[in-house]
């Protein structure tokens, strides 16, 4: 599926500057666009979905993981319908975890300034990025883009 094809079945916009009919790569692996990282989740064996959470479809115009800073450049997870469900109650011990989500056709990350990147069938945690501090008793930060 190309970029173009992706935009209109989401309804989803990205910058001008992208190329719309360059092929979204589909990766069966570790990835990041901008400040989120997909990692399989059974490479990690302490994180998982609360006891109580719920899992819900993810709808025709995808949803919004996380929104960039001052609401801006939001990443969007987007699925044929059917094909994809998600979490947001994560038990992440780095507590950087946003959603676990399970797709069994390819499940899409789209953002205004990085475009789209597809993800394999399977099951994936979706974690914040965060870098240390500058300082003394720096503190971690969040990054947001």
């Amino acid at each position: 599926m190309n970029l173009a094809e992706l935009l209109d079945r989401t309804s989803l916009a990205v910058l001008d500057h992208l190329e719309r009919e360059l092929t979204v790569p589909v990766i069966d692996g570790l990835q990041a666009q901008g400040d989120l990282i997909v990692i399989p989740l059974n490479l990690l064996t302490t994180v998982t979905a609360q006891p109580w959470a719920r899992w819900n479809p993810v709808p025709a115009g995808g949803v919004e993981l996380v929104r960039g800073v001052a609401g801006n450049n939001p990443h969007t997870l987007a699925a044929d319908p059917g094909t994809c469900h998600y979490n947001a109650e994560v038990r992440d011990p780095l507590r950087l975890g946003i959603a676990i989500f399970e797709n069994t056709a390819p499940a899409y990350l789209i953002h205004p300034e990085h475009g789209g990147t597809g993800i394999a069938p399977g099951c994936w945690l979706v974690r914040r990025q965060q870098e240390r501090g500058t300082g003394f008793r720096s503190r971690p930060v969040l990054i947001a883009d």
